[in-house]
């Protein structure tokens, strides 16, 4: 039962007043038992956060995955200096020479901009060497583990047209504290509709249209891969022809075991535009799932790139005073 309920709440987090009530509900069983279940889940750090996930860029915020090639001696002290910009989402070192990677984002008003908070960011740590790498092409970009061991190796990724709306202060204020984790309790947006003094109808609308504009992409929790018993987690790059690209991602994102694929530049010194996220329980499944892949994938090379540390795994916190306060700091 504890694996069906973290399947759910990945997937399809009811945006109602008592959600968990109404996951006992399609489960046949008590709003007490689900609570329990998540809380304990949640003390011992399965459950990474549950809140509304937002897509950056349509946020209006500037972002990219970066690689840094940082000498061994000085990887500490550079991982310090990369973790301070509020805009660092996630940073591994993985298992290459350009062994530092992290996705930067800098908000709508930046002054420094993208390339040049990254100069300043590579010229602070050291680095030897980077390598820019903004998402050309999105596929998929969806974190669900397979927590019940039922999920089929192949899902249908859905295309989602957008609609526009006109953003209002209210809407501000709903992403502002939306992206927050909310408690694991019966009621947990109660505090949030008071803070704003709405109905929840008009609350969850507003989520409903962010959602269909594409701003936010979906409410739902996250789980710590790890902790949840996943502990192969492989980036795995591909040299695909640009020309098959769009082709070739969507039938690398087919595959359940991806949770994110791109198709990201080449360089001189860096072969690979396709990326894809794999993951597993442990090293020989994730290699057993990229042979799979490989097997349909057109690419000339593929190379798996398994983190060896963790350093930061965060959400952004949006339309807040930490971006302007890290420019200031850096501006002369």
């Amino acid at each position: 039962m504890k694996q069906e309920i973290l399947s759910r709440i990945q997937k399809k987090f009811p945006l109602v007043a008592k959600p968990f009530e109404a996951i006992a509900n399609e489960l046949g069983i008590s709003e007490d038992e689900v609570l329990a279940i998540l809380q304990e889940e949640k003390a011992n750090n399965i459950i990474r956060q549950t809140s509304a996930i937002f897509d950056t860029k349509r946020l209006g915020y500037t972002s990219s995955l970066v690689a840094f090639k940082i000498a061994p001696e000085k990887i500490d002290a550079a991982v310090e200096i990369i973790n301070s910009h509020p805009g660092i989402s996630h940073n591994y070192e993985r298992n290459h020479d350009f062994n530092i990677w992290f996705t930067l984002a800098v908000a709508p008003d930046s002054r420094l901009g993208l390339e040049k908070t990254l100069e300043i960011l590579a010229e602070t740590t050291e680095a030897e060497e980077y390598i820019m790498l903004p998402t050309l092409k999105l596929f998929k970009i969806s974190v669900k583990l397979n927590t019940t061991g039922k999920d089929e190796k192949k899902e249908k990724v859905k295309k989602v047209k957008h609609t526009e709306i006109e953003m209002t202060p209210l809407h501000h204020e709903v992403i502002k504290r939306a992206q927050y984790d909310i408690a694991i309790e019966s009621e947990p947006f109660k505090e949030t509709i008071d803070e704003l003094g709405i109905s929840y109808e008009k609350f969850f609308a507003i989520l409903v249209e962010l959602q269909e504009a594409g701003i936010m992409r979906r409410f739902a929790s996250i789980l710590n891969h790890r902790k949840a018993g996943f502990n192969a987690n492989a980036m795995v790059v591909w040299d695909v022809d640009a020309d098959k690209g769009e082709k070739i991602g969507e039938t690398a994102a087919a595959f359940s075991a991806v949770s994110h694929c791109y198709l990201r530049p080449k360089y001189a010194n860096w072969p690979f535009n396709l990326f894809t996220m794999v993951h597993g329980k442990t090293t020989e499944e994730t290699n057993g799932i990229i042979s799979e892949m490989s097997k349909e994938i057109e690419a000339k090379s593929h190379m798996p790139l398994y983190s060896s540390r963790e350093f930061k795994k965060v959400r952004i916190e949006y339309f807040t005073p930490a971006f302007e306060a890290w420019e200031s700091q850096h501006i002369s």
